[in-house]
């Protein structure tokens, strides 16, 4: 499965997602969508206007999340 993140420099909670998911070793590719026009309209397409977006197969969410993130480690794990 891939694990996307959508970011934004300077940004608290993508970098806590993104520390979150290290410490989960899970990993990730990380999108700027300050800088990749693809990527914010696939946040946009999503519905989502905050960043970060985590998109981890059908599943998806916006901000800091790290209940979802314990149970993303838990599927992938089995």
């Amino acid at each position: 499965m891939t694990i996307s993140v959508y970011s934004k420099p300077q940004c608290v909670q993508c970098t806590a997602t993104k520390k979150a998911l290290e410490r989960a070793e899970i990993e990730f590719e990380i999108f700027d969508v300050t800088m990749d026009e693809d990527a914010y309209k696939t946040v946009v397409d999503l519905g989502y206007l905050q960043a970060p977006v985590v998109i981890a197969g059908d599943e998806h969410w916006s901000g800091f999340q790290p209940d979802k993130i314990a149970q993303l480690a838990e599927r992938l794990a089995s």
